[in-house]
């Protein structure tokens, strides 16, 4: 499989996941319950179209798109792409901003006034671990395929910093990317042998981390045990990142991945575009319904963002099959 249809997989993936939970953020799982998930609908919440993506989708093509511009990482162009988002809708599903976490937006007011280097805007204080990094991380999945670690981890700290900046949402960043990497390389492996061999990486390589023992039930392997009343889906980055896990673990297609993952409730579209980010690339973009690759909005834009990002990963050596 070439490199351009390897980053379209997940990126549909996840801009497809975040459309199917649309319609539902902020209700609670015994809320959904009554109505539960079962196709791509819209309205809901906030009242958008079928295929609407939100916050989680515009803030992954930003860094896509200066990916694009600047393979080796720049920081302040990246930036400069969260203000025009916030500001004047840049890169929206309908040229408007409808959807924005609390410490993304106070991080990106921080960039914008230039008090702050931008890779010091995100918080560090407890109340700072919203979901807003991972969220949007996922092409470095692509960029870093085949570097070492610990400039793997140096890229997801620059990113995830400009608006979350705490070592917990730090480290989430990382096992999201580790995960990722196992499932870009599956080969005949499934999601639960990847799931183990990430959290191999991890427990070699960010024992000695801080918070490392706030991810234990992460990387010791348990939530492949764990029943749903175990798994929340809050915004709390944790909670999203297990939430995912857990989700690819209990279901063995795409559909059912996004669907399970958005019935969780509460943050549903994130919970959505994480799940479907991961479930694409180990999937494929065949295994997402046609019918919701149909009704996404600006698909056909979206897929040509991934084949110029692509593009570069080849000339950069990124991007192995």
């Amino acid at each position: 499989m070439n490199t351009n249809e390897r980053v379209r997989d997940g990126i549909i993936g996840l801009f497809v996941g975040d459309a199917v939970g649309v319609p539902y953020e902020f209700q609670n799982r015994q809320e959904i319950a009554a109505h539960p998930a079962t196709d791509m609908i819209g309205y809901g919440t906030h009242n958008q179209l079928p295929g609407t993506w939100s916050d989680d989708s515009t803030m992954t093509y930003c860094l896509l798109y200066s990916l694009i511009m600047h393979p080796q990482l720049n920081t302040d162009d990246l930036g400069r792409r969260f203000i025009q988002w916030y500001r004047q809708g840049l890169w929206t599903a309908h040229d408007e901003l409808f959807d924005i976490g609390i410490a993304t937006s106070q991080a990106i007011a921080l960039i914008e006034s230039g008090t702050v280097p931008v890779e010091e805007a995100g918080g560090t204080d407890e109340y700072s671990n919203g979901n807003g990094s991972l969220m949007r991380i996922l092409p470095l999945v692509y960029r870093l395929d085949g570097l070492d670690i610990a400039t793997r981890y140096e890229w997801v700290r620059r990113v995830s910093s400009l608006t979350h900046r705490h070592p917990v949402s730090l480290l989430a960043g990382v096992i999201y990317i580790e995960l990722g990497l196992e499932l870009l390389h599956a080969d005949r492996r499934s999601i639960a042998d990847c799931y183990a061999s990430a959290c191999q990486t991890i427990q070699m390589n960010y024992a000695q981390h801080a918070e490392y023992a706030r991810f234990e039930r992460v990387v010791n392997g348990s939530l492949t045990h764990a029943s749903i009343e175990e798994i929340s889906s809050s915004g709390y980055v944790l909670h999203t990142l297990e939430a995912s896990i857990w989700t690819l673990l209990h279901t063995d297609h795409y559909e059912d991945a996004v669907l399970k993952a958005v019935n969780l409730g509460l943050d549903t579209d994130t919970t959505g575009a994480v799940t479907g980010g991961l479930a694409g690339i180990y999937y494929g973009y065949e295994q997402i319904p046609a019918h919701w690759r149909k009704q996404l909005v600006r698909r056909e834009e979206i897929e040509e963002v991934c084949e110029r990002f692509a593009a570069t990963l080849s000339h950069t050596g990124q991007g192995g099959a």
